[in-house]
């Protein structure tokens, strides 16, 4: 047996940032990662054309969690980027019309006549206040006949059909906690967040990875799926055959660590479509997306995002959004919330409760949706409790 006393599956945020703050706390880890990179879906590598891409979608970092930042600054520079998105959608005319995404003040003034677009922002701060993020569907439910107007079109223009190819489904039966994550903002800020640092890597997700990854504490092993290595039958833990009565910190699909005994929990996955292109830039914003009309959700242009001095071509990729069935090289994305999904989670979950030392953190295995400083704040939290305990 090798001499690790803390075994960490999944090389993502969860992953990564447990094993750092474990070795420095005196831990000898151990980390497997299925995949062949570390990163987990922040991973960036160069494409053909020599353009830094997010292999798995765009990944922009914001966080308004000092201590997640200050740690994840050891590791990296930051390009100081403030993300704008823009929604493209059919103008009535026959062409093209954009505006901001969220949906706000600025983006009222792009779709309205100039004197309607003022009636109901003076209505909307008048109800609401200024600087307010409000969700759709409470738009939806005020009594004021114009805003419910309003809210019917940045419905139909912005949410509805976004969300139906996003989830595959109404945003009727979508968990309130999504589609609170889809407000109109009455302000002119037209940045897609407003947290207080905000950016991107200065040299890319997997240079951030690879110095967090670099300490004397940690043993990195790629290419090595759990179900090879870990044996949950019985009542302990074992590790290539051998009783392991360390931590284990598990980062991946919880139903696949007990070989989908219960049943496959329902996930969406995504599709992407690269392009490269003989230009400097080919889009308005980094981020544009398609609300109403196109099959994709969004396409992104990497140079916006990066910052990437590469004159003459650029790289962007489109989004599909499709049903995880756990075909070969799908991945599962975002896990499906509703009530019997939640309850087949949890039966999964009392089985994991069975191993004092296993321990479930992330999107996969708390079947939860978490941004990337969500799952940094937690890895530190739960590495906070279990050097504390161990050296108390």
């Amino acid at each position: 047996m090798e001499s690790f006393d803390t075994l960490i599956i999944g090389a993502g945020f969860a992953g990564a940032v447990c094993a750092r703050a474990l070795a420095e706390g005196g831990k000898h880890v151990l980390l497997l990662e299925s995949r062949n990179h570390i990163g987990g879906n922040a991973y960036d590598c160069p494409d053909s054309a020599g353009v830094l891409i997010h292999q798995y979608g765009p990944h922009i970092f914001h966080t308004n969690d000092k201590r997640v930042y200050d740690f994840l600054s050891r590791f990296t520079a930051w390009r100081d980027y403030q993300h704008t998105v823009a929604a493209n959608v059919p103008d009535g005319k026959g062409g093209r019309q954009e505006f901001p995404v969220p949906f706000n003040l600025v983006s009222l003034e792009t779709a309205f006549p100039p004197e309607k677009a003022r009636q109901l922002e003076e209505k909307l701060l008048a109800c609401y206040g200024p600087e307010r993020k409000v969700t759709i569907l409470d738009l939806r439910q005020n009594p004021d006949p114009e805003i419910a107007a309003l809210a019917d079109y940045v419905y139909s223009h912005v949410f509805v059909y976004y969300t139906q190819k996003q989830w595959g489904t109404t945003p009727e039966n979508i968990d309130p906690n999504t589609t609170a994550r889809v407000p109109v903002f009455l302000s002119r800020d037209c940045r897609y967040f407003q947290d207080t640092y905000q950016g991107l890597p200065k040299d890319g997700y997997t240079a951030l990875f690879q110095k967090m990854l670099d300490h004397p504490g940690i043993t990195l092993r790629l290419n090595t799926d759990a179900s090879q290595v870990l044996d949950l039958s019985g009542d302990t833990i074992r590790y290539e055959g051998e009783p392991f009565r360390g931590t284990v910190i598990y980062t991946g699909a919880l139903d696949a660590l007990f070989g989908f005994a219960l049943g496959a929990l329902p996930y969406r996955t995504l599709e992407f479509q690269f392009e490269t292109f003989s230009a400097d830039q080919v889009q308005s914003h980094a981020t544009v997306n398609y609300t109403m009309d196109m099959p994709y959700t969004r396409i992104t242009e990497f140079k916006q995002l990066t910052g990437q001095v590469l004159p003459g071509i650029t790289s962007t990729v489109k989004e599909f959004s499709r049903a995880y069935e756990g075909a070969p090289g799908q991945i599962p994305y975002y896990p499906i919330i509703s009530p019997e999904n939640n309850a087949l989670y949890a039966r999964y979950a009392t089985l994991a409760g069975k191993f004092a030392n296993l321990h479930l953190l992330g999107r996969l295995a708390e079947y939860r949706y978490y941004n990337m400083d969500a799952i940094a704040a937690r890895a530190l939290a739960l590495c906070d409790k279990l050097l504390e305990d161990s050296h108390g």
